[in-house]
């Protein structure tokens, strides 16, 4: 990933949530392409790490993919965490959850995320996962239209080349600066550094 050495530092709450998005042994198939950022599953580890290790709220969140066929559908191994997450599932001494989505957005997902970060009494989230300008983004577009401080690690995070209309075509690095453009531009998120995070999380 290019250099993100401009990125702002911020304070990070007490009780601010971290949502991790869609770490699913599906996304190492081939059928999505070439990815970028080979340090992301590192940089998530570290981050949920150090969450669990502080307290702080967990959110896992799994996409089920309705698409028959799918890398992501229910009941097979690609819809299954990747073993860095699943062994971690669980272990922290903070409030964690599962939700389950079979749409981009996390807040439309079983339990309502909304919901339960509303009863943990949250107000800054932390998005992590995959892909960047996919379910990440959207998820922390929505957080930053219901009123969250939405902080968006860049480096805790991957996405693919892909292919849109008109023959027009994007790689992962093209389509990830116009996700952190898009976001904290248009004021949707904060875009940050996992090295912001942590030096965030130990500050406290």
């Amino acid at each position: 990933m290019e250099n993100t050495e401009n990125t702002q530092s911020t304070e990070i709450n007490d009780n601010a949530a971290l949502i991790v998005i869609d770490v699913q042994k599906g996304f190492e198939y081939e059928f999505w392409g070439r990815r970028n950022n080979p340090d992301a599953e590192r940089n998530i580890a570290a981050l949920i790490d150090a969450w669990q290790e502080t307290g702080r709220p967990v959110v896992f969140v799994r996409h089920d993919s309705l698409r028959p066929g799918s890398p992501l559908e229910p009941g097979t191994t690609g819809n299954e965490f990747k073993d860095f997450v699943e062994e971690r599932c669980g272990k922290g001494s903070g409030p964690e959850v599962l939700v389950r989505k079979t749409v981009n957005s996390a807040f439309y997902g079983e339990p309502d995320l909304g919901a339960w970060l509303k009863g943990a009494g949250v107000s800054q989230f932390v998005v992590v996962g995959i892909q960047t300008n996919m379910c990440n983004e959207t998820t922390a577009r929505m957080g930053g239209n219901l009123g969250y401080d939405v902080l968006f690690p860049l480096d805790a995070m991957h996405t693919f080349d892909l292919a849109g209309p008109f023959g027009w075509t994007q790689t992962a690095e093209e389509l990830t600066r116009a996700t952190a453009v898009s976001l904290h531009g248009g004021r949707f998120a904060r875009v940050v550094t996992t090295a912001d995070v942590l030096k965030g999380v130990s500050a406290q």
